[in-house]
């Protein structure tokens, strides 16, 4: 009898779905109820989820910690309450004439080390309980800055009201309230109309799969999409 399957699975998440069904979906996929993951991703976002499966449940921490790479665009202009495009409208304004340089410089301050606050519309709780249920009731409630590291983040292309970007991160930053804070040094506003994660520290979107081909693969084809353990995870991390 084979040993339940167990290992680091990569997949592609779609758009509009959450994070915990992605889960779902893989442990029906495996028949096995042992899979967790090693950080979420909003349901407008797509892109690179660690899944893991069987033993590997227990390395989650150490992959969590892991820098991310996202790319996606903004919207100048439109303020939203989520700071992403699921939001409601609250602020418009004009954007101003920009030229590339205007926006590189301003990109360009966000390099380093600097305090986030969480948005309201996270998963991040207090007092138990998640802050964008607070936020649904339209409740507003202090939230502790936490330090990040953004090592990169790149403008790709300049369609006014348009910015596409690349950016690479600490864990726990919020590219919806960079976009939003990006918004707010040029003037306009601004919030994350798309984005997709391309990368979790050495692991990357190429090397994912879809749920689809998951969902057509035999048992002993899905177990050749998992990467052994010790070969993700250094052996002082198990």
């Amino acid at each position: 009898m084979n040993p339940d399957p167990e290992g680091i699975l990569l997949v592609d998440k779609p758009k509009g779905i959450t994070s915990h069904d992605v889960v779902n979906r893989v442990r029906r996929i495996f028949h096995m109820k042992k899979v967790g993951h090693a950080g979420t991703l909003d349901p407008m976002a797509t892109g690179l989820m660690i899944i893991l499966v069987g033993k590997a449940t227990k390395v989650s921490q150490y992959l969590m910690s892991m820098d991310k790479e996202y790319t996606g665009t903004m919207r100048l202009g439109q303020s939203t309450d989520s700071q992403d495009a699921e939001g409601e409208l609250i602020e418009e304004r004009v954007v101003p004439k920009l030229t590339e340089p205007d926006i590189l410089a301003h990109m360009k301050s966000f390099a380093g080390d600097q305090y986030q606050t969480p948005p309201m519309f996270s998963a991040k709780k207090i007092g138990g309980q998640p802050l964008y249920k607070l936020a649904r009731k339209g409740k507003t409630v202090e939230r502790e800055p936490r330090v990040i590291h953004i090592s990169r983040f790149d403008m790709t292309k300049f369609d006014s009201p348009e910015i596409s970007f690349l950016v690479a991160c600490s864990k726990g930053t919020y590219i919806r309230t960079i976009a939003h804070d990006l918004g707010g040094k040029i003037g306009c506003g601004a919030h994350l109309n798309v984005l997709r994660r391309t990368g979790i520290g050495d692991f990357r979107i190429e090397k994912a799969s879809t749920l689809e081909v998951l969902a057509e693969e035999t048992p002993t084809a899905l177990r050749k999409h998992l990467i052994p353990i010790l070969q993700a995870v250094p052996s002082h991390a198990l």
